[in-house]
């Protein structure tokens, strides 16, 4: 995948970074850091689902990228939110990994009953743009784009009635 053209170019909200250890434990953290972050103008159904592809990517990164390495290796986790769309950005020490070739030797469908490739599928089935580079310190940065629509505070208020 390539980079979202000109997003550096939309006006920043917020940006935060986070450095946590390669620990499932930390997801509770994550999530407490990341609820820090909320802006109205995020559609509720948009923060959930980002909030449940930056535990994903979390939770792959421990589990795989970092799979035999000590649980004290580093992640970092960097979040923009620019006013139409927001960036997630993991960064693990594990060895490359082609996403793209994982992506299309597996099929679309999640498999509910299969052990495990649920996180990936959903991150897809997420994100507008999905990315996973090796970096030039030799880590690989997983880089997940969801774009939104803003809304008022009272759009976001009523949403908690729809089902």
């Amino acid at each position: 995948m390539t980079k979202v053209k000109d997003s550096d170019k939309l006006p920043k909200f917020h940006q935060a970074n986070l450095q946590v250890c390669s620990d499932l434990e930390e997801n509770d953290k994550i999530l407490s850091w990341f609820e820090q972050l909320h802006q109205a103008p995020i559609p509720k159904k948009v923060w959930l689902e980002c909030k449940l592809a930056l535990v994903e990517g979390f939770t792959n990164a421990t589990r795989h990228a970092h799979e035999y390495l000590s649980t004290e290796t580093l992640i970092d986790i960097e979040v923009k939110i620019y006013t139409e769309q927001m960036e997630m950005r993991i960064w693990d020490y594990g060895q490359p990994f082609d996403l793209l070739k994982w992506q299309k030797e597996h099929p679309s469908e999640i498999d509910i009953f299969h052990g495990g490739g649920r996180g990936i599928k959903l991150m897809y089935a997420i994100a507008d743009d999905i990315s996973y580079t090796r970096t030039s310190d030799n880590r690989n940065c997983l880089l997940i784009v969801k774009k939104y629509w803003p809304c008022s505070p009272e759009e976001n208020d009523s949403s908690d009635h729809e089902s």
